[in-house]
Order: C-alpha cells, then structure tokens, then sequence
C-alpha cells in the first residue's frame, strides 16, 4: 500500500466526522446523500437528508411521489434538475424490477444525472469498490500532494487525476479512502488558509514545501459572468399572494417563482404600467434590493409589494400557508420569500 493511502486511513479512522450517511451501506441513501452534498454545506444537508429518507425511504417512493411534493422536500438545495434527474433514474430502476441502485459504473453511468464521481462515491462507499471518485477535494489535496501542473478546468486533465487515484486506492477500505479526501479537504486542505500543520501528508506534501498550496489544483481563469437586472412583484389580493410556474426548459425550469420581469421600473413606473392597464390596486411599495448568484450569471433584483383590488388573471394565487407548505420557490427569491413569511408589514392571514 502507498505511504499516502495509508496515512489518509490512518488519519480518517481516527477523525472521521459522525455523519447520518455514514451509518449505512444502502446505496440509494448514499446516493441521496451524494448528490444533496455536491452544492451544500454537510451540516446543512443533515436536516435535508434525513427529512427526505423518511419520507421517501426507498426507490419506489422516490419514484411515485409528485413532481411538487418533491421540489418541496428539495427546497432549499437548489440545482433542481438533480432531483428530478434522481426521480427520472428511481423510474427507470423500479420499472426494470429494481429495488436499489447497481453495483457496475456502466450501469450507472448509464442513469440520469449519475456521473464519474457520483458513480465511483456509490460504488466505493456503498459496495466497497475500488473506484476513484473525484471531486474539489480530490483537486485539492493531489493537487498540492504532487504539483499536479495541468489545470483542472480542462477535461483531459481528470485522466491525470484518474491515473493517480487508480495507482493509490485501495482494494480494501476503498469507502473509507473515498471519504477521507472528503473530510481531509473539508477540514484541514481547504481552499483558503489551508490548516497544512495538522495534515497527515504534510511530511511528502510538494505544495507545501514551497509554500504554494494555494496555486493548487491549478485554475485556468473563469469566464465572466453575465448580469441580470430584475424587478420582483409580490402582488397581494385579500389573503393570497400571486405566483407562476417557470418554463419546463432552462434556469430553474418548471419552478414557481413571484413574477418578474428585465424591465428596470420605479415605484412611478409600477404605478403607471398598473393604471394604463386599468389595475385598480391599493398601494405600492418597494420592498428592498436582493442579489442571487447563480454559476453563469448575476441577478440584482429589486422587489415592490402591490396590494390590489382584484386578482390578475394568469397568476396562481396561493396562501400563506400553501406556500410554505405546497409550493416550492427558489432560492434565488429567499429574499423576497422571507419577506413574506417574516415582514411586519406584510400579513397573510
């Protein structure tokens, strides 16, 4: 065994994080798991994953429950095609007479939304399979353990990684490897500010030894990302406030969202565009400014509340209540979301 394979198992038994995931080989919970994970901070998805294994303890319900029963388990963790991608693939599996995942990468790789790491995390972790799994981390810590030169922004350069994980992982313990470059790279090599002095691999460490660590993995600079400029409406009749449900393609496609539009528009402008509509409405309000970054693009909004005197047509008018309950919005809205449940001066009941 490799001095670096032994010293991460060394180092991961003896502080491995007491994880809920980590209490059991099934591998549609390490599944779920995984793919919670891939965007979300670990404390966050604890509450998250054990909601959603309660409540969809197996394939077949993952598979039967409706589409917005499910967004609104998944609220909160955003990157929505991951879960419908998880519904499309418990289909597939329960109309073949499966009750679990596959135990091959071929099988898998074959699902919706299941890719190379997501693959070789199950595979590993759940069925003790010596398959590299690489993510950030994974970069992060061979990165620096080797100087590894080739930027990881280009495909060609997950076959270096690849080359490199296949010579050092295990036949055996292949799970714990796999999970140890997740606690290592969470823990002590992270991407700031690296905690190198309490590192298992600090003795062999390349990147360490010249004092580079934060130039590893190598990066080709990002492209730009695009800016949106939007106006939110919270438009309020009586009880009920309006939402709409998003195209089924692109962005955030077939979530519900408050309307909103590109157009930049002052409380006069909203006021003018509702009286040239013959809107009767009671007030406008601007309700503050919110920013949400997506990973191509920026969008600055700006939120008015507008109280009207009757209800527009085209919008779905929920409750209070049903939209915390039923209705799954995105995060990009929390702000004007929070608003609702949380403002004082806006009072649904």
């Amino acid at each position: 065994m490799k001095k670096i394979t032994k010293e991460l198992l060394k180092w991961y038994q003896e502080n491995k994080r007491d994880l809920p995931w980590r209490h059991t080989k099934n591998p549609y919970f390490i599944w779920i798991s995984e793919i919670m994970l891939q965007q979300t901070r670990v404390e966050a998805v604890k509450v998250y994953y054990e909601r959603f294994i309660k409540r969809l303890p197996t394939l077949r319900e993952l598979a039967s429950i409706e589409e917005d029963e499910l967004l609104k388990l998944w609220e909160g963790l955003g990157y929505y095609s991951r879960v419908r991608n998880m519904q499309k693939t418990a289909k597939i599996l329960v109309a073949s007479g499966k009750e679990n995942l596959p135990n091959t990468k071929k099988e898998l790789l074959r699902l919706p939304g299941i890719g190379a790491y997501t693959a070789g995390a199950i595979l590993s972790i759940a069925f003790d399979n010596p398959t590299p799994a690489i993510d950030g981390n994974v970069y992060r810590v061979l990165g620096r353990y080797y100087k590894i030169e080739d930027s990881i922004t280009k495909p060609k350069t997950y076959t270096v990684y690849e080359n490199v994980l296949n010579n050092i992982i295990p036949t055996q313990n292949a799970g714990d490897f796999t999970q140890s470059f997740m606690d290592l790279g969470s823990l002590i090599c992270t991407p700031k500010s690296p905690k190198c002095f309490s590192c298992p691999l600090k003795k062999d460490c390349q990147a360490r030894s010249t004092n580079t660590q934060e130039q590893y993995p190598v990066k080709d600079k990002k492209k730009e990302q695009t800016v949106e400029e939007r106006v939110v409406f919270l438009y309020v009749y009586k009880d009920k406030i309006a939402i709409q449900k998003r195209e089924n393609k692109g962005l955030l496609a077939s979530m519900y969202e408050f309307p909103n539009t590109l157009e930049l528009l002052s409380a006069i402008d909203v006021e003018n565009n509702l009286l040239e509509k013959k809107i009767d409405f009671s007030s406008v309000y601007e309700i503050g400014e919110a920013k949400h970054v997506f990973s191509h693009k920026i969008w600055y909004m700006k939120g008015f509340l507008v109280e009207l005197e009757e209800p527009l047509e085209n919008f779905l008018w929920v409750t209070k209540e049903e939209l915390q309950s039923k209705y799954s919005i995105p995060s990009a809205f929390s702000y004007f979301y929070d608003y609702i449940m949380e403002g004082e001066r806006f009072i649904l009941e």
